[in-house]
């Protein structure tokens, strides 16, 4: 018979913020670390009303948690409950993790951007974001996160595409305050285009299907997509069918809790085939 993990007067505690965090994967994917690093800790789902966030943040730190992650419709507002927040969460405009320090500081980061970088790298081997052009749909908080990534990291020029542009050109306008080279289209450019990724809604379970034209992406072409309700999105479907590289979003959310983790807990965890399995078996592969 297998030992049970059982807590003890020393374990470290970490959660998710949200309203409403049923929905969420994330304890699926952090209860599956604890267990296989054998920590004495827990990750536990927080139903947070708008109104008791910032007393909640408090409370969590007073506690002893050692941090937690933030999800919608909370990281606007984890911005201004932190002491200190990172440069790249300041930029984007959001936190997703904060950490609770021994010295009483609540600390935020954003590793939204950071997630999708790793996810992209390790769905598409080989890929180098100084390929070319890449085009972003969406100017969501999504879109902020993966914008500041791919131009941090080097990405040449980059497309915002939103059904409404002045939030578009709002976004770009701020990107290009740091010297990055951003557009705003009606329409996708794909024509030459080294990365395709979509940030919007559409596709995901229970919305309408992203509905465009692949023909135009060279052949090297990526495209990614951080929904990952069902795991192959249309999209991604109709990428593979073209013989494209298609990176679906679960990636992204796996690592981006990786940071957090390692804040919280004290090790750096890794994302195998295993977690992905583990963190999929009740997601749909495909649309229902």
């Amino acid at each position: 018979m297998q030992a049970l993990r059982t807590l003890t007067g020393h374990s470290r505690l970490a959660g998710l913020l949200g309203h409403p965090v049923s929905h969420s994967r994330s304890p699926r994917l952090h209860g599956f670390w604890l267990e296989r690093h054998g920590i004495d800790g827990a990750y536990v789902p927080l139903p947070v009303e708008p109104d008791r966030f910032g007393a909640a943040v408090r409370a969590l730190a007073s506690l002893g948690f050692r941090g937690a992650n933030v999800t919608i419709p909370h990281k606007e507002a984890a911005l201004a409950a932190c002491d200190v927040v990172e440069e790249e969460a300041r930029r984007i405009g959001a936190v997703n993790t904060l950490v609770f320090r021994d010295d009483g500081r609540v600390e935020g980061w954003n590793t939204d951007g950071w997630g999708f970088l790793q996810s992209l790298w390790e769905g598409a081997p080989g890929f180098t974001l100084g390929s070319g052009p890449a085009v972003v749909l969406g100017a969501g908080g999504g879109a902020r996160a993966v914008a500041h990534a791919l131009l941090g990291a080097g990405c040449p020029r980059l497309t915002l595409v939103n059904r409404g542009t002045a939030r578009a050109e709002a976004l770009a306008a701020e990107l290009a305050g740091h010297g990055a080279r951003v557009a705003v289209a009606a329409a996708p450019p794909l024509k030459g285009a080294a990365l395709l990724v979509n940030t919007t809604s559409l596709g995901m379970q229970g919305q309408p299907a992203l509905e465009i034209d692949l023909s135009p992406l060279p052949a090297g072409a990526v495209v990614a997509d951080i929904v990952y309700v069902p795991l192959e999105t249309p999209l991604l479907a109709a990428a593979r069918a073209r013989g494209l590289a298609a990176v679906d979003g679960l990636g992204m959310l796996l690592h981006q809790g990786r940071r957090g983790f390692e804040a919280w807990f004290g090790v750096m965890p890794e994302v195998t085939q295993e977690l992905r399995d583990f963190v999929a078996a009740d997601i749909p592969r495909r649309p229902a």
